[in-house]
């Protein structure tokens, strides 16, 4: 039924099937796409050192017989206190892309003492907003519930995601308590909130101008967003709405971390966002990295300072000691 409904949308959309169903949105086809500009960056490595114990391939929700799956990087030490936790929710327009994508940001912070998941969800055509939000906040229902297994404080848990992923986390995280996007909550007696939402060149707002003059300018094929919300903002103006994590911003918001490429963009509405947090007192950051492409996070020399700036955050907020 999902798949209809998401299909019908598509064809109205003037999109066929198998155009929506490319997923060519690679770290191989990105570097290629930037070489020319910035010749000295390369594929960050997604092969973990004997420091990080990897679990892949774990199914983390199913439907039927259609189930999503995750892995898991956590520090091989486990002597200590139990760690933080981070779902980090890969980027691709809402279509496209791969978990893996996050692979080289997981390790590194499972290197510095933080359990990291990155997750496959539904992609469009597949399923439509608000589908990755579920499965965002099942991913956290997940790690909560499965916590003591893996040596997490489920108290401490964040939610993080790149470029389509940022928009899919930040209103993961926005939405804390909100059943209208948790249909698992009415069943589980686990917690789906997040505690901190890191946002890596991801939207705040759809219905700004600005982002309308990208995400919904009429043009030959729809944007990746007119995909994704089920048509045009004036078809669609309560899902461009509903969609955007500037809304929802109160006094229980999580604190949230800000990673910006050179690429202005990517992530409008955040500084309207930062002035309503700073309205109740809910702490912020940002943190640029300037002259770079919006794909930054998948390539060396710039992949490392983000998963600091990531860890920092999450360690300052959590006050964790590790």
């Amino acid at each position: 039924m999902r798949f209809s409904f998401s299909l019908i949308l598509l064809l109205i959309c003037g999109v066929t099937p198998a155009q929506a169903a490319e997923n060519t949105y690679t770290a191989e086809n990105t570097l290629a796409k930037y070489s020319d500009d910035y010749p000295f960056i390369s594929i960050a490595s997604i092969n973990a050192p004997a420091s990080v114990l990897a679990h892949k391939d774990i199914a983390y929700v199913s439907d039927g017989e259609r189930r999503l799956h995750l892995d898991l990087y956590r520090p091989a030490e486990t002597s200590g206190s139990p760690t933080p936790g981070v779902i980090l929710v890969h980027g691709g327009g809402w279509q496209a892309g791969y978990r893996t994508h996050l692979t080289p940001i997981a390790i590194k912070l499972a290197e510095a003492g933080i359990a990291a998941a990155t997750i496959s969800y539904r992609l469009a055509p597949e399923a439509l907003y608000p589908a990755a939000i579920y499965d965002t906040k099942a991913a956290l229902r997940w790690m909560r519930a499965n916590a003591g297994q893996y040596h997490i404080n489920p108290e401490q848990l964040a939610v993080a995601g790149s470029s389509a992923g940022g928009q899919i986390a930040s209103l993961t995280g926005v939405t804390n308590g909100l059943e209208e996007f948790d249909p698992q909550a009415a069943t589980s007696k686990v917690s789906s909130d997040a505690q901190l939402i890191i946002n890596i060149d991801g939207l705040s707002d759809f219905t700004s101008e600005k982002a309308r003059k990208y995400e919904d300018a009429p043009r030959d094929k729809p944007s990746s967003a007119v995909l994704w919300l089920g048509g045009h903002y004036a078809q669609q103006t309560e899902r461009w709405h509903e969609a955007s994590p500037i809304y929802y911003v109160n006094q229980a918001t999580p604190p949230i971390l800000f990673l910006a490429s050179g690429r202005t963009r990517f992530y409008v509405g955040r500084d309207e966002m930062i002035r309503r947090l700073n309205q109740h007192g809910i702490p912020s950051k940002v943190v640029t990295f300037s002259n770079t492409p919006h794909s930054f996070w998948l390539f060396d020399p710039w992949m490392q300072p983000a998963a600091s700036a990531i860890a920092a955050f999450i360690k300052e907020q959590f006050a964790a000691k590790i």
